[in-house]
């Protein structure tokens, strides 16, 4: 017999790190290579962790709840057809990792013992790590505990002998003011919420998913400076297009044109003239990507997508209403893969679905802007000559990453886009 390790796989590019939310799986059950031994949930994406061999479960390391660094084991197999006694060589190598793993204690500061996402934040935000209780496997310190102590703003300091960077200690006295005007929150955030309940009130526990969500948010908010901005378009001739040919063209192709795969279209060829959009902060650089890639966010009831239409500038107007289609049936029929989800450059949400007529959206994390497609609104406005007339408007609502992007090269963004879209009509553009 052999054993033979189950990592944390990496579910999309810049996830650092998972959470088991379900096993799948017990101690003992037999599984044959490409079964699903757990449900894992990230920042981005819920998917199974499947297995690389045929053998026994001999060991769960993580338990449910636990978040865990890509790479780090998760569980343990046993298979059949290995020497008995080659896991004797392996087993004395491991000893001094697994000595050390389980004496936390002795070699708190060793960096070795953090992911570089615990580094990166803790070092962002002047955390003494060897203060902080980690709840991950092995008392391993997580991101979502780094988090939840930036929320409360209850930072622990390190003293002058502390093992921290000087540059970590020196950062200190910004931090320092700033908790005791947030104390009172950080009691609340470190245990239950102080929220009075009254007979008839309903409590719902917060689903691994919806704390996914939470947490990519808050990083958002967190770690970019959002900027906001919103210009209006006169969508008149568009409206009257589409009106005049979508009940052809969902009787000739079987799914629905709608509004959404216009604007799609002209933010992708907005993006492609204005490639500083396009862009994601990287520390100490900027990437400005090559392809063109539109994240959408596509809604349940309880929980929020964002599938991504891939070189979305490359596709015509049909293409990509087909790929809106089937991304969104995906979504709702719980087939979503996590590669449906990676890859995305920029994001467009069609807050207009749901009667919305102005929003600020939080920046989906690492992207450098976000772009809030509102209701399409009759009001009368002011056209030429000083004549008014009835228009359909619609609010264009961009949230930029000011670490990333400045005010005059968004106002050209959203200006470009305005003007595709305003002359979008049947003499002028074509969906095939």
């Amino acid at each position: 017999m052999a054993i033979e390790q189950i990592k944390m796989p990496q579910l999309g590019e810049s996830v650092t790190e998972g959470t088991i939310s379900k096993w799948l799986v017990s101690v003992g059950d037999k599984v044959n290579k490409y079964d699903p031994l757990a449900e894992v949930m990230t920042d981005k994406v819920n998917a199974e962790v499947p297995s690389s061999f045929t053998g026994t479960i001999k060991e769960l390391i993580a338990n449910e709840g636990d978040t865990l660094a890509v790479g780090e084991i998760i569980c343990t197999i046993e298979i059949e057809g290995g020497n008995e006694a080659a896991p004797a060589a392996p087993a004395a190598e491991a000893a001094p990792s697994a000595v050390a793993a389980e004496a936390p204690a002795a070699n708190e500061g060793n960096k070795a013992r953090y992911s570089p996402a615990v580094l990166k934040l803790s070092q962002e935000n002047s955390i003494d790590l060897t203060q902080v209780k980690g709840s991950g496997a092995g008392g391993r310190i997580t991101r979502k505990d780094l988090q939840k102590i930036i929320e409360s703003g209850n930072i622990p300091q390190a003293s002058a002998q502390s093992a921290q960077p000087k540059e970590t200690v020196q950062a200190q006295p910004a931090a320092v003011p700033s908790a005791p005007q947030v104390q009172p929150a950080a009691v609340q955030s470190a245990t239950a919420p102080a929220v009075p309940v009254s007979a008839g009130d309903i409590e719902i526990p917060v689903t691994g998913i919806r704390k996914a969500i939470a947490a990519n948010m808050l990083r958002s908010k967190h770690e970019a400076p959002h900027a906001w901005t919103m210009v209006e378009v006169d969508v008149t001739t568009l409206v009257e297009y589409r009106n005049n040919i979508k009940d052809d063209f969902k009787k000739k192709e079987g799914f629905n044109l709608t509004f959404f795969a216009f604007f799609v279209k002209a933010v992708a060829q907005a993006l492609k003239e204005f490639p500083q959009i396009n862009s994601m902060w990287a520390g100490d650089k900027i990437i400005q990507k090559k392809d063109i890639n539109i994240s959408i966010a596509v809604a349940t009831d309880d929980a929020l997508f964002v599938p991504v239409i891939k070189n979305a500038d490359e596709k015509t107007i049909k293409g990509i209403a087909r790929e809106i289609t089937e991304v969104a049936q995906k979504v709702r029929t719980g087939k979503l893969r996590s590669e449906d989800m990676q890859g995305g450059t920029f994001t467009v949400n069609n807050t207009g679905s749901f009667g919305s007529v102005q929003s600020m959206g939080i920046i989906n994390y690492p992207q450098a802007a976000i772009l809030q497609v509102e209701s399409i609104v009759k009001r009368p406005v002011v056209v030429n000559n000083g004549m008014i007339a009835v228009r359909d408007m619609v609010s264009l609502c961009l949230s930029l990453d000011h670490r990333v992007l400045d005010g005059l090269v968004c106002g050209r963004f959203l200006a470009r886009v305005k003007e595709i879209l305003e002359n979008t009509s049947k003499d002028t553009t074509s969906i095939y």
